[in-house]
């Protein structure tokens, strides 16, 4: 069976690469750095949801199955720092060459990823691979949005149409899970100044574990699995949240009507 790898990422302002941008002092505090971009943001576009190249990973969140289990772990702060957590990512691609997973990953996780990636020089071979190393990766690769190496679940549900698109909090409500846990990531860089790591990466991962049981749904839905593998499935999940022991899983059990 191939490996599977849901994934999510929170993300936090640059501050370090905006002052440089917009020539701001050393001096300027994070929260005004931000600011500062935030309304030029809100004077270019009417909102102050910065590009994906202001953006700077604060934690990777991810569930694997491979082989008989599946895990739930996070890259990130306060382990390591941003580069080694994108660089373990993509080392994981380049070991396990797994089913990529994501809600909205081809238009936001993706592309930060990439971009602080190349800020950092981290090497990611197998994910950019487009046939050049591995013939098969000419007809099936990461980056071509139409491929199947990686799933935005978000995109393919939406048929390709933007206009279809469906934030994760609302179509896992509607399929019976809990959708969002924590801060929200509205909260996000609040919760980071304060020093709320640990808040940031169980919202992470409450995300990340929803997105992999609509992959599972989705599945079922295709064809892929039938009634039988979709609940063995979902039993790996629930051992999974039991195992973690953490307050975010407990609630997510109790929430979880599937």
């Amino acid at each position: 069976m191939t490996p599977v790898l849901a994934f999510d990422i929170e993300t936090v302002p640059d501050c370090d690469g905006i002052r440089r941008l917009y020539g701001l002092p050393v001096t300027l505090p994070d929260a005004e750095v931000a600011e500062v971009a935030f309304q030029r943001r809100r004077a270019q576009t009417g909102n102050d949801f910065l590009p994906s190249h202001l953006h700077r990973v604060a934690v990777i969140s991810c569930v694997l199955r491979e082989g008989e289990g599946l895990r739930i772990f996070s890259l990130g702060e306060p382990e390591v720092g941003e580069r080694e957590a994108i660089q373990r990512f993509f080392d994981g691609i380049e070991r396990y060459v797994p089913q990529l997973v994501s809600w909205n990953g081809g238009g936001f996780d993706l592309a930060v990823l990439a971009h602080r990636a190349l800020v950092h020089g981290v090497r990611a071979a197998k994910f950019w691979d487009q046939g050049e190393d591995d013939r098969e990766f000419r007809f099936n690769n990461y980056v071509s949005r139409y491929h199947g190496r990686h799933v935005d679940l978000m995109d393919v549900l939406a048929l390709y149409q933007p206009r279809n698109n469906a934030p994760l909090d609302e179509v896992a409500q509607l399929a019976g899970l809990p959708g969002k846990i924590g801060v929200g990531g509205a909260g996000v860089w609040e919760a980071y100044r304060a020093g709320r790591i640990a808040d940031i990466r169980a919202y992470c991962e409450a995300d990340t574990v929803n997105t992999y049981l609509l992959w599972l749904r989705f599945q079922l839905l295709r064809g892929a699995l039938d009634e039988k593998s979709h609940r063995r499935e979902c039993a790996l999940v629930r051992e999974a949240l039991e195992r973690h022991k953490a307050p975010w899983s407990r609630e997510f059990l109790s929430r979880w009507s599937g």
